[in-house]
């Protein structure tokens, strides 16, 4: 069974895109699609950019931790919100971090905003971002426009049957991809 990393990039409090990467996590494992875990941004609280781990002299353990649970894992399910047309600064700086261990990893998007848009927007800069760093993008996207109208503080969908649908197609998208990666 392939192992999923989902990344959730927001660290404010309250977020909303942390329901969807709670929805996101239980829908693989109520499926036993694959083993899946959450990290979150926020508890881990990295410190500001400066250096890639493997040019730091004294690396945090928790950084070392997040590197490894990155490395292991077979994809990486990023779930953003969309600031101000972009990605948030929590994201960008463990992307910076990790630069050459996100190197051909395949990686998922579910972008999330209170707009009807999506986050578009945001997926457009990570679609940059990482065909730069030379990740292998899943080409499909588990947008969630009016995140706060579509899903409750639990990660419950209101509309369970459409999102189970979405989710379906994304999930299946991704370990279709993993599989082609892997070869």
């Amino acid at each position: 069974m392939y192992k999923i990393a989902i990344i959730s990039s927001s660290i404010r409090s309250g977020k909303k895109s942390g329901t969807v990467a709670l929805y996101l996590q239980n829908y693989i494992r109520e499926n036993a699609l694959a083993n899946v875990e959450i990290i979150d941004l926020k508890q881990l609280d990295f410190p500001l950019f400066t250096e890639q781990i493997k040019h730091q002299k004294n690396p945090s353990l928790l950084a070392l931790e997040f590197k490894n649970k990155i490395i292991s894992s077979d994809a990486i399910i990023i779930v953003t919100p969309e600031y101000n047309g972009s990605i948030p600064t929590s994201l960008k700086n463990v992307i910076d971090l990790l630069h050459e261990e996100l190197f051909n990893k395949t990686i998922a998007y579910s972008t999330v905003s209170t707009n009807e848009f999506g986050g578009l927007e945001a997926l457009t800069h990570l679609e940059f971002i990482f065909k730069k760093i030379g990740a292998m993008v899943n080409p499909t996207n588990f947008s969630v426009p009016k995140v706060h109208e579509t899903f409750d503080d639990f990660g419950n969908p209101i509309d369970k049957i459409k999102t189970d649908q979405q989710a379906k197609i994304f999930i299946e998208e991704l370990l279709r991809y993993i599989k082609v990666n892997k070869c």
